[in-house]
């Protein structure tokens, strides 16, 4: 195999590994959303900064490892990249959290279901 084409092929490995990064990226900031809800606008205005910074990448990865040449598959790799991370590793991960919510969720019910309530408690339940 020729020397170009063995770095075209590594630089669309490198586009493939891009996508994810910025998936990995786009899945961090999820799960910020989830800890802390936003509003739509604080939604948009991180959607925003998340694109630009994905824009930049891939512009930064096409000038460092292209010198600045465009190539559309390097692109379509990342957005690949993206596809592939988002629909093995990410709904993975993402069901593993669910669960694991719901874990915590049932533990934590144990636990203040299983602690003893105070005499204010006690006339609560009675007065109800």
């Amino acid at each position: 195999m020729s020397g170009r084409i063995q770095y075209e092929a590594w630089l669309m490995a490198l586009s493939l590994a891009g996508g994810a990064w910025l998936m990995m990226a786009y899945d961090i900031l999820r799960l910020l959303r989830m800890a802390v809800r936003h509003n739509s606008f604080w939604t948009g205005v991180e959607d925003f900064l998340y694109w630009l910074y994905a824009a930049g990448f891939t512009f930064m990865l096409l000038y460092e490892q292209n010198n600045g040449v465009f190539r559309a598959y390097v692109v379509a790799g990342v957005f690949l990249g993206m596809i592939l991370y988002d629909r093995i590793v990410s709904r993975f991960l993402f069901r593993c959290l669910k669960k694991a919510g719901k874990c915590f969720r049932m533990i934590g019910n144990r636990l203040y279901s299983g602690r003893r309530k105070t005499s204010k408690e006690k006339e609560q339940v009675r007065d109800r």
